[in-house]
């Protein structure tokens, strides 16, 4: 037999077992169905309470959906609000449309039940091509003076009017319906209803300075409210040179020019490009990703505006004439602004 050789004994103690190593989960390849209790196996395999909870989550995810529908709609669209009346005027460049009574329709056409045929130039607040109404009249007198004949075919004497003769000079009837289709003609050329984009853009820009300039609605809104300290008085001298009645607001005494630069004159040009642009994105832009960047950064300078001329103004006067005419919502500065 091999000799036996014996191994070497050690005398020190064995260490203690470890609270930590014993506080963790031993690795257990059995599954997490068989570890749950006898309660909750059987609330599995219970068809009635599966369908129970199955109605309960579909309940809660229906109100939720309801709830946030219901949020949405109170905030109103980021993008486009509200259509007023001035805001759908955009689309066109011409005033607000008035209600149309059934006199005024029996007087544009022929049927009582259809509306006038189009917009015309003289019913129109601007026109194309940086003209006024003063200017074209004045041109249009001055043309009939300077094309008027100087003998017309109805003054010759009864010998004299020989067919070369009646070639020669016109009638004053001719004379006035060659007038008056060089007028119609004028009138559609300048009429905005024959304007681009681009023209129709300036147009709105103008608009909304006339709307919303603070030379304008200095005349019939109230100041923002103030301490009394910060009342200021406006000299005598300086009242005397007023004309017209006196504005409700003191800063209109000392203000020179059309305003060009306020926040509401620029939230209403900013709805005026976001409306044309967003239009521009349903119909022919939808894969015009460049555009829908400008739109987002369009909306989102609006919303800043929106938010400074909030907290300027103390939702006062100029604050509610601008959201109730331009139709903005909580939407469209309210939040964060997702598109």
């Amino acid at each position: 037999m091999p000799p036996r050789i014996s191994l070497p004994v050690r005398l020190r103690a064995q260490p203690a077992p470890s609270s930590a190593s014993s506080s963790l989960r031993a690795f257990s390849t059995t599954p997490a169905n068989y570890t749950t209790t006898k309660e909750q196996r059987r609330r599995q395999q219970d068809p009635y309470a599966q369908a129970q909870a199955a109605a309960r989550k579909a309940a809660n995810l229906s109100r939720q959906a309801a709830l946030q529908e219901q949020h949405k709609q109170g905030l109103g669209n980021p993008v486009r609000g509200i259509t007023t009346p001035f805001v759908q005027s955009f689309d066109t460049g011409l005033p607000e449309p008035s209600k149309t009574t059934d006199a005024d329709l029996s007087k544009g056409t022929d049927d009582p039940t259809k509306p006038p045929r189009g917009p015309k130039a003289t019913s129109e607040s601007y026109l194309n091509h940086y003209f006024k109404h003063d200017e074209i009249k004045e041109q249009m007198a001055l043309s009939k003076r300077m094309s008027a004949p100087t003998k017309y075919a109805d003054d010759l004497a009864l010998s004299s009017r020989t067919q070369a003769a009646l070639t020669y000079f016109k009638s004053r009837a001719e004379v006035e319906q060659q007038d008056a289709n060089s007028e119609a003609a004028i009138q559609r050329i300048v009429s905005l209803a024959s304007a681009n984009s681009k023209d129709r853009t300036r147009v709105n820009i103008q608009r909304c300075i006339d709307t919303f300039g603070r030379h304008q609605t200095d005349k019939a809104l109230e100041p923002r409210a103030t301490a009394a300290s910060g009342a200021r008085e406006v000299p005598d001298a300086v009242k005397e040179g007023w004309s017209g009645p006196p504005p409700l607001n003191p800063e209109a005494y000392t203000r020179g020019g059309p305003d060009t630069g306020s926040s509401e004159v620029q939230v209403a040009i900013l709805t005026a490009k976001i409306r044309t642009l967003a239009d521009f994105l349903e119909t022919r832009g939808k894969n015009d990703k460049v555009n829908k960047r400008n739109l987002r950064l369009l909306v989102h300078r609006r919303q800043k505006l929106l938010k400074y001329l909030r907290r300027k103004e103390r939702g006062g006067p100029r604050w509610q004439h601008l959201i109730e005419t331009l139709g903005l919502t909580e939407g469209t500065w309210k939040g964060e602004i997702s598109l």
